[in-house]
């Protein structure tokens, strides 16, 4: 299943279609589609915080595609949708019952403490 990616910029909500990155050596924002991997150095933006951006002074941005439009749902992102509606339909399995204490006793086990516990072996 695929994960939407959502823009970086905070308390923004909306799902990345660029990606922006910073040529520190070139002083130059560059700005385009969303990369197929988030990466550390890299911002994802939406389409307005993406139309909206501006550099720094004296930073130059290079925009590599001139307009940014949300990608459709894809053929993945409607199957996973189904499948999180057919999950969340299901009924919820029985409780499994647990063993009476008397059942415990007759099996010659020694208390438990916390998680681990001790069996003792004949012999």
């Amino acid at each position: 299943m695929r994960s939407v990616r959502q823009c970086t910029r905070t308390a923004c909500g909306r799902a990345a279609v660029a990606t922006l990155t910073y040529v520190y050596a070139d002083s130059t924002a560059v700005l385009g589609p969303l990369a197929q991997h988030a990466e550390p150095h890299s911002y994802d933006l939406c389409v307005q915080h993406a139309e909206r951006l501006t550099a720094p002074r004296g930073w130059e941005v290079v925009r590599l595609t001139p307009e940014f439009a949300a990608a459709p749902p894809s053929q993945d992102d409607l199957l996973a949708l189904a499948d999180a509606v057919r999950e969340a339909g299901r009924r919820p399995e029985p409780e499994p019952v647990g063993l009476p204490e008397a059942v415990g006793a007759a099996l010659n086990e020694a208390p438990r403490r916390g998680h681990l516990r001790v069996l003792r072996g004949e012999g």
